[in-house]
């Protein structure tokens, strides 16, 4: 749902003394649990002096700290709710991507081992990309070759190649 304002006066009042009571106690669970420094300045419509959170000096000394702070760095951990939103969507794309190649590899062992079993390749009509599949199975034939030689070896097992022990 999209915030929109608040047309009655005594439902957006209520709202604000109940988000702004919220706010300021997201803000100090935020500054314990992580042990970090946060202020909020708060604007109200029909106040005189902006409230302040926790004090007027805690407030100085964070917005003291942050002026001290390079322009660089001062933008670098800055967002706006655009550029946010945008590098979390893509984080969960690259988080998709990765879950459809574990899938699509569990899938592919799945089925190498189910013809393995069966003795025959059969996939109930489905399609099968078997250049994957080859891949995967090299890939399964390099893994056991390099724990098998790594095995050997941790048990003082020689082996020929070419010719020529190792």
């Amino acid at each position: 749902m999209k915030p929109t304002f608040i047309v009655n006066e005594s439902k957006r009042k209520v709202t604000y003394k109940v988000r702004k009571i919220g706010m300021k106690k997201k803000l100090h669970e935020i500054t314990v649990l992580c042990g970090i420094q946060a202020c909020a300045i708060i604007y109200g419509r029909n106040e005189t002096e902006p409230e302040v959170w926790p004090s007027h000096s805690e407030v100085q000394r964070v917005i003291n700290r942050f002026n001290a702070m390079s322009e660089i760095n001062q933008r670098k951990n800055m967002s706006t709710q655009e550029s946010f939103l945008k590098k979390n969507l893509e984080k969960a794309r690259d988080q998709l991507k990765k879950a459809r190649g574990e899938n699509k590899k569990n899938e592919m062992e799945l089925f190498m081992f189910q013809c393995l079993g069966a003795g025959s390749i059969s996939n109930n009509g489905d399609t099968i990309d078997m250049n994957y599949l080859l891949l995967l199975i090299n890939q399964n034939l390099r893994d056991i070759y390099g724990k098998e030689s790594r095995d050997q070896t941790q048990h003082g097992i020689g082996v020929v190649v070419n010719g020529t022990e190792t």
